[in-house]
């Protein structure tokens, strides 16, 4: 091995493993992010984006010993760790495109597991090849740094030690600092701008590799120029407010009759503010009945908790309709909360608690009236909040004849439905169920109580409703609602498999979406498909 000035000392060695560990977790988490928008933020996910890389890693592992082996030029580990920066910098340029791309041709070809599918190309297509390429620095370092096999085993445990750390810093990075101040496109360039640098100076070191540094520089340069500050949704030309946080990708988007958030999907509403005071024609009107449901002389007096409170659309509707009811509201993103405040009109003396629904419930000791359980978005179902454990905490906090209702998407006709656990585990633990589906969407509503007189209050209540909009409303849930005949499928803390049974739900759901397309490209092939759109 020819002689590096830059190498002599073996401290560029060692920041290059520091830098090779940091960005491999950074491209990790940005990943996450930027596959939550289309694919969700489910475990499921996050399997397939670790396995993915996993298997990155192995292999290039193997081929950077092998080629160190074969011939340990230097110059050949930062040829690679300088193409790998410039990936990763074009990741926020087409990684978008390539997940549309993918998804759009395995919707009509893949019948089962979709998601699974989907995701593992995506990573496999966007993310192998850099992270192959950053996999071999470590045993191609190992063999540039050992003179001798007296210090071998001191040379290699203080670089695995630089890696460890720099994956320690890579994972706290982005997760706190660059993907909520800066965004996920901006944290994909900042580490592939460290990896470019890092590339520059070895070869500037030695003045060697100018036309190839050179092109690199003019690539990156365009990543940024045309990456930096594109929109997930970039179809989307008005958005109001597009953004991310800790938890979620954010968009606030205005039409003529509401302002929308929307979480982790690139379309769909998280929350709803009605620019004109009225329903909103989903399911938040129909969870307007649990007030009417308890036992309270009048709904206005009622004590409301909100467990995944979003915006305030339930506790703006509440207040609208009922009077000045006490209202409290338990939100994990504290970012949402900022939305709500800037965007949703949530009222100021409605109090938020920037917390996890369950641990909330953990940490009081009050009792509420009526209790909404929010916190399910599609495939992401935090398990904690889907077990028979969590719903006798909820039953704990209700007040005498106090009712629950949660909001559960993607109803399915399926036995062992991701709804059914839910409803079985509910019924296993109020003595109480009614569900109602809500009209036009796949969403259904279900109302728990231990208070066998529910459906009377409801009656007497909804008599007296001036509101001709809102007691439509309720004559509507009242001649929807179905008492709930219990099965055997409850979750419990220890098993809960909420992400496999969304899944399923979902595929159910492409299915019946896309039968009608399906069946016009195996007729007619792609433009068919295109015609007929």
């Amino acid at each position: 091995m020819r002689e590096i000035p830059i190498l002599k000392n073996k401290v560029f060695l060692y920041l290059t493993e520091f830098f090779a560990g940091m960005s491999v977790m950074a491209v990790e988490l940005g990943a996450s992010r930027l596959l939550a928008p289309y694919f969700s933020s489910s475990q499921i996910v996050w399997t397939i984006i670790i396995g993915t890389i996993m298997i990155a890693m192995a292999l290039g592992n193997i081929y950077g010993g092998r080629s160190a082996d074969k011939n340990p030029d230097p110059d050949r580990l930062y040829r690679r760790i300088r193409i790998a920066a410039v990936w990763i910098a074009a990741i926020p340029v087409a990684g978008k495109y390539i997940i549309l791309g993918i998804s759009a041709l395995l919707i009509f070809t893949v019948s089962t597991n979709f998601l699974i599918w989907a995701a593992f190309a995506a990573c496999m297509v966007i993310f192998v090849f850099p992270l192959f390429l950053l996999g071999t620095v470590t045993p191609s370092l190992a063999k540039y740094s050992v003179d001798s096999l007296e210090d071998s085993g001191r040379v290699v445990g203080t670089l695995g030690a630089f890696n460890t750390i720099g994956s320690i810093i890579g994972t706290f990075v982005p997760t706190f600092l660059s993907i909520p101040a800066v965004g996920t496109s901006v944290t994909f360039l900042i580490f592939a701008g460290i990896l470019l640098a890092l590339s520059l100076l070895y070869f500037a070191s030695g003045r060697r590799g100018t036309v190839g540094s050179i092109v690199a520089v003019v690539l990156f340069l365009l990543c940024c120029l045309f990456g930096r500050s594109d929109s997930f949704a970039f179809w989307e030309k008005d958005l109001t407010y597009e953004g991310e946080s800790i938890y979620n990708y954010l968009q606030v988007k205005e039409t003529d009759r509401s302002i929308i958030l929307s979480t982790n999907v690139l379309f769909g509403v998280q929350s709803m503010l009605m620019k004109e005071d009225g329903l909103t024609g989903m399911y938040y009107d129909y969870a307007m009945a649990a007030p009417l449901m308890t036992g309270r002389e009048e709904p206005g007096d009622c004590r409301v908790l909100i467990l995944g409170m979003g915006t305030g659309t339930y506790a703006h509707q509440c207040r609208g309709y009922y009077g000045d009811m006490e209202i409290e509201g338990v939100e994990i993103d504290e970012k949402i909360t900022a939305l709500a405040q800037e965007y949703f009109e949530l009222p100021s003396d409605v109090p938020v608690t920037t917390y996890d629904g369950r641990a909330y419930l953990n940490a009081i000791d009050g009792k509420y009236d009526v209790i909404m359980v929010d916190a399910y978005q599609d495939i992401t179902i935090p398990f904690q909040m889907s077990s028979i454990e969590f719903f006798a905490l909820v039953r704990e906090h209700l007040a005498e004849d106090g009712v629950m209702v949660v909001n559960m998407n993607m109803r399915g006709s399926r036995e062992g439905s991701i709804n059914q656990y839910l409803a079985d585990t509910i019924a296993a633990v109020f003595g109480e169920v009614y569900t109602v589906d809500v009209r036009g969407s796949t969403n259904r509503e279900l109302f728990a109580s231990d208070n066998p007189q529910m459906l009377e209050n409801l009656t007497r209540h909804r008599e007296n409703i001036s509101d001709r909009e809102l007691s439509a409303m309720m004559e509507t849930v009242a001649g929807g609602l179905q008492p709930y005949e219990a099965g055997a499928y409850v979750m419990t803390d220890d098993k809960a498999p909420v992400e496999l049974l969304g899944m399923r739900l979902i595929d159910e759901v492409i299915r019946d979406e896309v039968a009608y397309y399906k069946r016009i490209y195996e007729e007619q092939g792609v433009q068919g498909v295109i015609d007929a759109l």
